[in-house]
């Protein structure tokens, strides 16, 4: 492995306050290589969805460290950690969560203007136009299909040129067809751009286009550091 540019050690998690706190990850320890393609899968509840947000930083870890390319994240109050997150990390959900009162344009854009970039607009335009969106720059997001919605989201989570992408279910809302478009977008721009790629996802089938599969449960990693993308008895597991 290349050195890390994700690297969590001995993380734990837990959500909630009270009787209703849940410890969400065990004792995790994970590293990602530059440019490495990581899938993570596992069923529901394993901690997937929040193993990606610990990375992004937008879960704080109870114990344990997260380092992204060296940073220590706990050393990092909210505004640096934002800061931070928006020059290095690029997010994209399975609800696209794109603002709806403003064009395609304007939100992808919208990160590069809190970066304090004089070309948000000619980069986001950029964008829009090298994921097939250079006809839908003015289109609200209600007026665009959910497979353009998820190109938008992906131009915005890699306008700002992030060294990693967490992608958390990008596919789950769509259809067969227009996931497997999205999909192929996503790997193909994390290719060409070397970028570090964090998925979460149920599809094994995409999840074995990684460089790797790390399977999750109970909050635990199963098979740490599996070099093989494709292993005896993974595939049987339901994920």
């Amino acid at each position: 492995m290349s050195s890390p540019v994700i690297k969590l050690s001995d993380v734990d998690l837990s959500l909630g306050r009270g009787a209703a706190r849940v410890h969400i990850l065990r004792g995790i320890s994970l590293e990602v290589g530059q440019g490495e393609a990581v899938g993570l899968v596992g069923p529901s509840g394993s901690g997937k969805s929040s193993l990606l947000m610990a990375v992004a930083g937008l879960e704080r870890v109870d114990a344990g460290t997260v380092e992204i390319a060296g940073q220590n994240l706990a050393l990092l109050d909210e505004d640096d950690l934002a800061e931070y997150r928006g020059r290095n990390i690029g997010i994209v959900f399975q609800s696209f969560h794109l603002i709806p009162t403003m064009t395609a344009l304007q939100n992808v854009a919208v990160p590069l203007e809190l970066a304090g970039r004089e070309d948000a607009f000619e980069r986001a335009s950029a964008e829009l136009r090298a994921v097939g969106l250079g006809d839908r720059l003015s289109h609200y997001p209600a007026e665009l299909s959910g497979g353009e919605q998820q190109r938008v989201a992906v131009a915005r989570a890699l306008a700002p040129d992030p060294s990693i992408i967490c992608a958390d279910e990008p596919t789950g809302n769509l259809d067969e067809a227009t996931g497997a478009q999205v999909a192929d977008l996503i790997f193909r721009l994390r290719s060409e751009r070397a970028t570090t790629l964090l998925l979460v996802t149920h599809d094994l089938s995409l999840a074995e286009r990684c460089d790797r599969i790390v399977p999750m449960r109970s909050g635990k990693v199963e098979t740490p550091f599996a070099r093989e993308p494709k292993r005896a008895g993974l595939a049987s597991e339901r994920v």
